[in-house]
């Protein structure tokens, strides 16, 4: 009778995805399809809503094969004080959407502003020189850093805002609406399922000379999107500039 042999699985290299809620996630989805379709077969992306930023150092130790994290609403900026190493985020951007988790070390990186330089500098047209820039949060500050980097002048708007070089929506009507020609939106407003929101702008004042940029990749187009469309504007949703930074976080966690 031949010897049976136990096999003793390794375990699998796991990468995940911080935030809360987590229904929107774009990451699992395409972690998962990309470890299928690439054959990458001992590694596991997951999510982890969790209802706190100072919940991750006990995820960490719950988890010990976990290798890499992507960081989304609301943490990017909270997440900064539980970095071990920040040094690899570009200077000016507080903000982090991406751990390398090496032992008990947490390495915070920023490749939301990769992604959203890649995607959005081939629409640039020569008349593009000012922008306004819906939101203040994490994914704004690294839009912000791009801006900043391609010599474009920039506005940012709140709903609440906590500096004054940042002007609120209803300071923005027809008249001021047009010294702009780039909308960027990094708020979550239009995501789904909240899909008939919008920024509250004065959209008849867009033209066909505006170039309107989404953050939001679900649904492909949002309703500030699409009314821009409806002006002959052109629009880009955020669905590239997120396969840019999920594939960027990935030569991290690898490198």
């Amino acid at each position: 009778m031949a010897d049976i042999v136990f096999f003793q699985s390794t375990p699998l290299r796991t990468f995940g995805l911080i935030g809360y809620p987590l229904s929107h996630s774009f990451s699992e989805k395409y972690f998962t399809e990309k470890f299928s379709r690439e054959q990458i077969n001992d590694c596991l992306y997951e999510l982890y809503p969790i209802r706190s930023v100072d919940e991750v150092k006990q995820l960490i130790r719950s988890f010990p094969h976990l290798k890499g994290l992507n960081v989304t609403i609301p943490y990017k900026q909270q997440i900064i004080k539980l970095l071990t190493d920040a040094s690899e985020i570009p200077e000016g951007i507080r903000a982090c959407n991406c751990i390398k988790i090496e032992g008990k070390n947490l390495i915070g990186y920023n490749t939301d502003c990769i992604g959203f330089e890649k995607s959005f500098t081939p629409l640039l047209q020569p008349h593009h020189k000012k922008a306004l820039v819906l939101g203040t949060g994490g994914a704004a500050a690294a839009v912000v850093y791009v801006l900043k980097k391609l010599g474009i002048n920039f506005t940012s708007v709140s709903r609440s805002p906590l500096q004054s070089s940042v002007i609120k929506y209803s300071d923005l009507n027809e008249k001021k609406l047009k010294e702009y020609n780039i909308i960027i939106n990094t708020t979550p407003l239009g995501m789904y399922p909240q899909t008939d929101s919008c920024p509250p702008l004065p959209y008849q004042a867009i033209t066909e000379k505006f170039l309107l940029y989404d953050l939001v990749y679900n649904p492909a187009q949002t309703l500030f999107l699409s009314k821009g469309a409806a002006k002959g504007a052109a629009i880009k949703n955020g669905e590239e500039m997120l396969i840019l930074q999920a594939e960027e976080s990935w030569k991290i966690w690898n490198s």
